[in-house]
């Protein structure tokens, strides 16, 4: 792709996001205590989930410590507190659910009025299809497209919010249990510090590069599978629409739904080769991650300079931190399924406001008659 194209969809991306924006924003400015109060309320429910896992990473150190002494009494203490914990840890999960799931359905059901509004008004919707492209299927952008578009950034940003804060918190273990490290080069002794603190940034560098390289046709991949599910459904729905004389015949319909039936499976199995990609990176991830953290703390562990509770509480937080900084890896489907349904999203209003631009031109060309 040359230089050119790819700058005019960076351009056509850029205005697709920001008519998006435009009407999705409104909810969050025209009500405005509603949200500034389940925003404050997912806020504090993320700091106490994070109170509770840097109380758990102590934990693991103190058990291990405990364990490592044989030391039963406090074994049977740190397994109370475990247990307290835990109950917690659920209780500001399912309290987290809540809150998300609120804020989501609020939202949808703001952008999905208006979008229903300005589609019904004048009829537009007869309108549409013979209009301009970018309006296929209004249906299926309406019911499932706005859902994943107004679904999709609260868990996002929730997520990111959570990673940067978690981060920062687990990067204090990491540097003060970690420390610096001496390694033998060449002959000479070479001192790194915060050791384990550079390993993570490296290691967590590495997997989101990957699955940006492996991932990067996604995004498209995911529209155009859309857009197949939406064409299927409509030839699949016109032969429940036999009261409506449309001049299509019962075998043109069909030959039109074993066309639809194939494009849909072509894009599936692209669609499943990006995902035979991206999770090879993700699941190495999940395999790896835990040992390399467990790695890299053996060298001091061998030395003395770790005891095995510190072992457990850095390695728990070297898998913390790579956690938070791989949110783009964990996030990237998910981020390309936005990204997707808000460009179909705002096709179908530019389309809308294209309809509405055109009745004002002919409500001004009756009046100057």
């Amino acid at each position: 792709m040359s230089l050119v194209n790819q700058i005019s969809l960076l351009l056509e991306e850029k205005a697709l996001l920001a008519r998006f924006w435009q009407s999705a924003s409104q909810f969050w400015r025209t009500k405005k205590a509603s949200v500034i109060c389940l925003t404050l309320f997912l806020i504090v429910v993320t700091l106490l989930q994070l109170l509770t896992q840097i109380l758990l990473n102590l934990w693991n150190r103190n058990f291990f410590d405990a364990l490592a002494r044989h030391d039963a009494d406090m074994l049977w203490r740190q397994a109370q507190l475990f247990v307290l914990l835990a109950g917690v840890g659920a209780f500001l999960a399912a309290t987290a659910v809540w809150g998300r799931m609120t804020t989501q359905r609020q939202w949808r059901e703001a952008l999905t009025r208006l979008v229903i509004e300005k589609w019904l008004t004048k009829e537009r919707f007869r309108r549409l299809n013979h209009f301009v492209k970018g309006s296929e299927n209004p249906e299926y952008r309406i019911a499932v497209d706005i859902r994943v578009a107004t679904d999709a950034p609260i868990d996002l940003a929730l997520a990111f919010f959570s990673s940067l804060i978690t981060a920062i918190a687990f990067f204090g273990v990491l540097w003060t249990i970690g420390g610096n490290i001496d390694v033998n080069l060449f002959g000479r002794t070479v001192t790194i510090p915060a050791y384990l603190v550079l390993g993570v940034i490296i290691y967590s560098g590495v997997m989101s590069t990957l699955m940006i390289f492996f991932g990067h046709h996604l995004t498209s991949v995911i529209e155009s599978m859309n857009q197949s599910e939406a064409e299927f459904r409509a030839a699949a729905d016109a032969f429940a629409e036999e009261h409506r004389d449309n001049g299509i015949s019962d075998a043109e319909k069909r030959n039109m739904l074993w066309a639809r039936l194939r494009t849909v499976l072509a894009r599936w199995r692209k669609f499943c080769w990006q995902l035979v990609r991206t999770t090879l990176v993700s699941h190495s991830n999940f395999l790896l991650a835990p040992v390399v953290g467990w790695l890299l703390c053996v060298p001091k562990y061998l030395d003395g300079a770790m005891t095995l509770g510190e072992l457990t509480q850095a390695a728990a937080a070297f898998v913390t931190v790579q956690s938070a900084f791989n949110w783009l890896v964990d996030n990237y489907q998910r981020l390309a399924d936005w990204r997707s349904s808000a460009h179909r999203v705002a096709n179908l209003l530019i389309a809308l406001d294209e309809v509405e631009a055109q009745e004002a031109l002919d409500d001004a060309s009756a009046r100057k008659r």
